[in-house]
């Protein structure tokens, strides 16, 4: 989605709860190639440099700040279930790549369940 240029969190709160999987999944854009070359740029992996886009590794591409958000736009849609992270990080080993989304995943992840707003 983000190589589509859409904002997670909105399509998440428009599915809603029609979501019943999901994949995380990250991408780095350069803005530079797309620029030129636009987002379907299909250039081999061989030519990483000159790629509009290349798969990352969760975090790689996007921030805590921006993975944090798409789980809390989850819960609220209602969304409690699996992460299935897919790696496709030409730039980092199958062990790297996969350590470096589930230590991201791990500090963004709400793992109990919600409470009762007890400040009101």
């Amino acid at each position: 989605l983000w190589w589509q240029g859409m904002d997670i969190p909105q399509v998440i709160a428009t599915l809603g709860e029609a979501i019943f999987y999901v994949h995380a999944k990250d991408v780095a854009l350069n803005r530079y190639e797309i620029a030129r070359n636009g987002v379907l740029d299909t250039k081999s992996y061989a030519q990483m440099q000159q790629r509009s886009w290349l798969f990352r590794s969760v975090g790689s591409g996007h921030g805590e700040l921006d993975w944090k958000q798409i789980v809390a736009s989850l819960r609220l849609a209602g969304y409690d279930y699996v992460l299935s992270i897919e790696h496709e990080d030409a730039l980092a080993s199958i062990h790297e790549g996969l350590s470096s989304a589930l230590s991201t995943l791990s500090r963004v992840l709400l793992t109990e369940p919600p409470v009762e707003a007890w400040w009101l």
